[in-house]
């Protein structure tokens, strides 16, 4: 089974990142582009055969590990 994992910073935390991204677009010519939040995917390929012990199992991982709960969100797609 496959886990897609979505973790984005949080409203509100500073995303120099998306900063850079932003203006490098603008210099590009992309200039209809307000503002850019960057984030990652991460896929994990799991073993476990039960969909709701891996979703737990995944939330597990990311509160551990993944994902910086203070200033992070994620979402869990079993897929």
């Amino acid at each position: 089974m496959i886990a897609r994992v979505h973790v984005t910073l949080k409203p509100g935390v500073l995303d120099p990142q998306g900063a850079a991204v932003r203006h490098s677009l603008g210099a590009l010519g992309f200039d209809g582009v307000e503002k850019v939040r960057q984030g990652k995917v991460i896929e994990l390929k799991l073993s476990e055969t039960d969909v709701a012990k891996a979703e737990a199992q995944v939330n597990e991982m990311c509160e551990k590990l993944l994902a910086n709960t203070v200033i992070e969100n994620y979402t869990v797609e079993i897929l």
